[in-house]
């Protein structure tokens, strides 16, 4: 069983995509990875598991806006992640957590996102469902 309804799914992918790259473009001396960690974890990002029509339907500054007011989140001193990376980290960890049906918060354990990093390169040009199937496969 899918997180929630398929007719969210791309916009959610897309959204997230879009967030994790505008915060590694907007702050780059900040912490990408803080980011996507508290993020995936967050009680807004649950909202979202949950098909909360408001929040999956925000666009990525709506949802930087409505995700650093919810939690009281600031971004931590660190290094910004760089190119596409972010974007597909994003939409990656969107349609992983949509496709396996699993808490967004259980995404980041299951694949740590040092090794999606590390895998990024082998990854990202694949049709994103097949990228995601052979990661949940190993």
């Amino acid at each position: 069983m899918r997180a929630y309804p398929e007719v969210y799914r791309d916009d959610v992918v897309e959204s997230q995509g879009k967030l994790f790259d505008y915060v590694a473009q907007s702050f780059p001396g900040k912490s990408t990875e803080d980011f996507i960690t508290a993020y995936m974890a967050s009680k807004t990002r649950k909202s979202i598991d949950e098909a909360q029509a408001y929040v999956n339907t925000m666009d990525a500054s709506e949802l930087w806006k409505y995700f650093t007011e919810t939690e009281g989140y600031q971004l931590k001193d660190g290094r910004a992640l760089e190119g596409f990376m972010p974007d597909w980290i994003g939409e990656f960890y969107a349609y992983y957590q949509w496709f396996y049906g699993i808490p967004s918060a259980k995404v980041i354990d299951q694949v740590p996102l040092d090794f999606l990093e590390k895998a990024y390169f082998g990854l990202h040009d694949l049709d994103l469902e097949l990228a995601v199937r052979k990661v949940g496969e190993e």
